[in-house]
């Protein structure tokens, strides 16, 4: 289930570079050529000089252009102190190509007075993903996940290749809506059937090689981006490949945990008994019966629901309190996480690279994470994540604005400790819920961190007033988000559980976790029966 994470990551972070804006300059009148005239060499450089205004920085301005060519200016000795008339780009724009070919800016001009339509595609983007978190996450836990993740990747297919040939942007936009939407609940419902066909011990390292899944595709979208920068062409390749995961998903074995808590024991059976043989297990797989695992479960059986409401995950007081911690988490992680990647972008490196730096930075955090979820669990590892990621920050505050390497350094600091404490969160989130609501609580979460990114990036407009605001907050909401954590009860070692029931009587016993781990053991001839156990280690 790797290979449907790299692909996730080229999806989602496609939109740096079909959305990029290169350099511009309104087109010189009469001008017949396209060509950019950044290059500013001999004639080239002249005529820009006398038809473009310069901004404070020497470039040409990118929304104005003189009312006629201003040839005095090519004499050194004059300067453009004098109010010259100006007048707005009433010929269009030429484009400088040495970073990207063609983007949707330079498709529909979303410059200068258009530019607003831009951010449109980004919050139509985070509304797919609001929309797909939870319209998905809830047809997962009532109709299985391998029929939503057939659905989702299906869709991801067909939107994302038309995108890549609409003539408008606003057909544009809409099949950006619903290739976030179907995107991000492709990959939640990939997470929950992953976490419930993975045996206890081998979680944290199918968890690990997830997240390392979504780094290595952001490295692949770099050198995708660098080779095919028309973005129709990029958007079209990356949304065809995607179909891969479609056809992978056909495969794919439904949940048995899913099977048995719906009473579809005989199907349960089937897929149990077909996983058993792919893994060299068909003698165990021949021993399990419908009446065998009835004879666990009947009790159990009788405990769950056969339609999940999203009331669910706040009916009950101990998954009430889950889920006001998840949601905090969530929500604070992704807002941190957001504001400290739009700082990154006034270190001036090519996109190509940061993006390259971006998933890099991520790989010795992650294998640390995993290392620390395996030997001091989860609980702790999030609180550590969350503190430290909020002092860094508070230290850059104080960092002078000049030191740009140090200041480099704490980003990247801050924004791999949350990049860390959003894989654990990743697989905490999925072994707190049980398995009747464990999807609809994944889709909470994520809802709730793309709640935390508008917010952010809404917030972050009161940095133009108060500078440092926006940076205080940022600190400070990790901080408090650990005190969330600390109401958690750890799950290291613990068999995933079934019902709603068995997560409130796990919440009542004291936390500690050799407690834990001694008393699940001995309660867990529930969903989680024998039988079921061995063909899901043979996985």
């Amino acid at each position: 289930m790797s290979i449907p994470g790299v692909l996730y990551a080229c999806h989602f972070y496609i939109r740096h570079f079909t959305e990029g804006i290169p350099q511009h300059h309104c087109r010189i009148q009469n001008q017949t050529s396209a060509e950019s005239l950044f290059s500013r060499d001999g004639r080239h450089g002249d005529l820009l000089r006398v038809s473009i205004p310069m901004d404070k920085a020497g470039k040409p301005e990118m929304c104005l252009r003189f009312t006629e060519p201003q040839w005095q200016l090519l004499n050194a000795n004059v300067t453009e102190e004098a109010r010259l008339a100006t007048e707005d780009c009433l010929d269009g724009w030429v484009y400088d190509k040495s970073v990207f070919l063609s983007t949707i800016v330079t498709e529909w001009d979303l410059v200068c007075g258009q530019k607003l339509l831009k951010s449109t595609a980004l919050i139509m983007l985070s509304a797919g993903q609001l929309a797909g978190s939870l319209v998905f996450g809830i047809l997962s836990d009532r109709f299985g996940r391998r029929t939503i993740l057939m659905c989702t990747t299906l869709m991801v297919t067909i939107t994302g290749t038309c995108a890549a040939f609409v003539p408008t942007f606003a057909a544009y936009a809409i099949l950006r809506f619903l290739t976030a939407a179907a995107l991000i609940g492709a990959n939640i419902t990939k997470n929950c059937l992953t976490l419930e066909w993975t045996p206890i011990e081998r979680r944290v390292l199918v968890n690990a090689s997830n997240v390392y899944a979504y780094s290595l595709g952001q490295i692949l979208l770099a050198a995708w981006a660098y080779l095919v920068r028309d973005w129709r062409w990029l958007q079209f390749s990356t949304s065809v490949s995607y179909g891969i995961i479609f056809l992978f998903s056909m495969a794919l074995p439904e949940s048995a945990r899913w099977l048995i808590s719906h009473n579809k024991l005989h199907m349960a059976v089937k897929t149990l008994q077909k996983v058993a043989w792919i893994n060299g297990q068909k003698e165990e797989g021949r021993k399990l019966t419908p009446d065998g695992i009835m004879s666990h479960i009947q009790e159990d059986l009788e405990t769950v629901k056969s339609t999940s409401h999203f009331r669910d995950l706040f009916q009950t007081p101990g998954i009430c309190k889950i889920s006001l911690c998840i949601v905090s988490l969530w929500f604070t992680t992704g807002f941190s996480v957001y504001g400290i990647l739009l700082d990154f972008q006034k270190f001036g490196i090519t996109i190509y690279l940061v993006q390259v730096l971006f998933a890099i930075i991520d790989l010795p955090v992650k294998l640390l994470v995993s290392i620390s979820m395996s030997y001091l669990g989860r609980r702790f590892t999030l609180i550590f994540l969350e503190i430290f990621s909020g002092f860094v920050i508070i230290i850059d505050i104080f960092v002078p604005q000049d030191m740009t390497v140090l200041r480099m350094i704490l980003a990247v600091l801050g924004k791999g400790s949350l990049a860390g404490a959003l894989s654990c969160l990743l697989l905490y989130t999925l072994e707190l819920y049980p398995t009747e609501i464990r999807q609809m609580g994944m889709s909470v979460g994520n809802t709730a961190m793309i709640t935390g990114n508008l917010f952010s990036s809404i917030f972050h407009i009161t940095g133009h007033y108060i500078p440092i605001l926006p940076s205080v907050v940022s600190a400070m909401v990790p901080i408090l988000s650990a005190i969330a954590a600390s109401f958690l009860f750890e799950t290291n070692g613990l068999q995933l559980l079934e019902t709603i029931q068995e997560t409130e009587n796990r919440v009542k016993r004291p936390q500690s976790q050799k407690g834990n781990v001694s008393e699940d053991v001995q309660e867990q001839p529930t969903l989680l029966l024998a039988e079921m156990t061995q063909a899901e280690d043979s996985v």
